[in-house]
């Protein structure tokens, strides 16, 4: 698709503007990173800018390549001052959370990558837990940085998410009843989590399996009672 719009600017139509360099979300886009160019009146894009002077100053709302035209849709609305605030989506609210590069999957959630968020905590009656409680976050920031390579994962100190008014609050709270951990997933995965949890004993005594300790194999012998032992073969004799 990139190939067909950096093509187009041989042919002859009305001007549209395009990126020329790579444009970062939430920056303030420069005269030098877009032009003009002809376009096939056939497949004009709809609302394209015609004029540079139109975009240049505007806040770009999502990152764009080269050869891209330029939208409404991609930019903030005029007036924003760029940075975090401006590529947030009405509706949406922005949470940092603290991690380490384990819980942060060593380095590879990046800006724009989705996760979902486990909690580890106890709970009323003492016990260990873990539980889903968000799923399919997208991930905003690393640090204060919100761009990022897949082929170069970074070790940050705080993520920040991307989140509806609700789930901040979920979050807020989860962060303070135990340790949060994220979990990196296929970005078109749209599937949501709807978890029950894992408590201690689905690990050491999972369902459908037994248990059988030395100790708990003696207790039985003891309550069956005494045993007589001759050579090689054992039985149990009534008590007197």
């Amino acid at each position: 698709m990139v190939a067909r719009w950096m093509n187009v600017g041989q042919a002859s139509g009305p001007k549209v503007v395009v990126v020329m360099h790579p444009i970062e979300a939430g920056r303030a886009i420069t005269a030098d990173q877009i032009k003009t160019i002809a376009w096939p009146s056939s497949d004009v894009p709809q609302d394209a800018f015609n004029r540079t002077s139109d975009v240049a100053g505007r806040i770009s709302h999502v990152s764009m390549i080269p050869g891209e035209p330029v939208l409404p849709g991609k930019l903030a609305p005029k007036g924003s001052t760029g940075g975090l605030s401006s590529i947030i989506p009405a509706g949406k609210r922005a949470i940092t959370v603290k991690v380490n590069e384990v819980i942060a999957v060593a380095g590879f959630a990046l800006p724009r990558s989705y996760v979902d968020i486990l909690v580890n905590g106890k709970d009323t009656n003492k016990q260990p837990f873990s539980r889903t409680v968000l799923s399919r976050v997208k991930v905003l920031a690393v640090d204060q940085v919100t761009t990022g390579s897949p082929d170069k994962p970074k070790l940050v100190n705080a993520v920040t998410l991307e989140l509806t008014p609700h789930e901040s609050e979920k979050l807020d709270l989860a962060r303070n009843i135990g340790r949060l951990s994220l979990v990196l997933r296929n970005d078109l995965d749209t599937t949501r989590e709807n978890s029950t949890g894992v408590r201690l004993s689905d690990i050491v005594n999972p369902r459908g399996t037994t248990t059988s300790s030395p100790a708990k194999a003696a207790f039985s012998r003891q309550s069956l009672g005494p045993e007589e032992i001759r050579g090689t073969s054992r039985q149990h004799v009534a008590n007197p």
